[in-house]
């Protein structure tokens, strides 16, 4: 398969050195910024294309490794090109490939989105990291196993093309949510007088614990605190202290740590726990 890439940023590079490194055959980049794409050809000692004709001409595969919001657009300028038989690709975390190549099926190609689970923010070095992530994949059923093998060797599941909002979801909740927790976390230690360094780094054992735990146990034994026990005293004490905005994250999330307790200790009553969360938002 002849790999051609549409779009010369962090994704496109990293992804076409990972090719090449495997021993793909990469013809090259198209971008709109003749810029980035000699950087990226450099990088990966291949070439630069002149026009995005010339590209789709010449390759099996093409990687439209462009901003979700330019997909469709860029999508469309190809559709009527040759592209019949072609495996068109994209590397949306939300988008599955029926939503970004819209009317795909009546040229002939074959969509499929392969989504790293990964924040690309390097576009050197992040290559060397791609055998240890997980790749999801999902498209037409015709040819996954061709596109699956493009990365054998990495973790590689294929989702149906429905859960793909939901897929990403749980890696914004995984990612970038857990941040907004932790900083949470780390004003209330600044209201304690703690320097917003102090606060990291006293609560670095705690937060590094809880992750390595929960991937290593699961979220049910994993489990402690004053929800699991019961505590419904110390709960009272937490929502006194709490602003407004604080509260709106401590309670949904102990609500969620009930459901997850009740699993855990299937004898034990939280209703108390439970009447509490439910009159502060009353």
């Amino acid at each position: 398969m002849n790999i051609g890439l549409i779009g010369a940023g962090k994704v496109g590079c990293t992804l076409g050195k990972f090719f090449v490194q495997r021993k793909y055959t990469v013809a090259g980049y198209y971008s709109r910024s003749r810029t980035s794409a000699e950087e990226a050809a450099r990088f990966t000692q291949t070439k630069v294309f002149d026009t995005i004709e010339e590209i789709v001409n010449v390759c099996d595969v093409l990687f439209l490794t462009v901003p979700d919001g330019s997909l469709t657009q860029v999508f469309e300028q190809i559709a009527n090109m040759p592209i019949d038989g072609k495996y068109i690709c994209h590397c949306s975390g939300t988008l599955s490939a029926s939503e970004a190549f819209t009317g795909i099926e009546k040229t002939g190609a074959f969509g499929y989105s392969v989504h790293p689970l990964f924040a690309i923010s390097d576009k050197f070095h992040a290559y060397e990291e791609l055998t240890d992530i997980f790749f999801a994949l999902e498209g037409h059923p015709a040819h996954l196993e061709e596109i699956k093998s493009l990365f054998h060797g990495c973790r590689i599941k294929t989702i149906p093309s429905d859960c793909k909002t939901a897929y990403h979801a749980s890696a914004v909740i995984a990612s970038n949510l857990v941040i907004a927790l932790l900083n949470t976390a780390f004003d209330l230690m600044q209201q304690c007088g703690f320097t917003q360094q102090q606060a990291r780094s006293a609560l670095s054992p705690l937060i590094e614990g809880n992750i390595k735990h929960i991937l290593q146990k699961g979220a049910e034994q994993s489990l402690t605190g004053p929800i699991e026990r019961g505590d419904s005293s110390t709960i009272v004490k937490h929502l006194n202290c709490l602003s407004q905005k604080q509260k709106e994250i401590y309670i949904p999330l102990s609500r969620a740590l009930i459901e997850i307790a009740e699993k855990k200790h299937t004898n034990s009553d939280y209703s108390n726990i439970r009447d509490i969360l439910k009159g502060e938002q009353q």
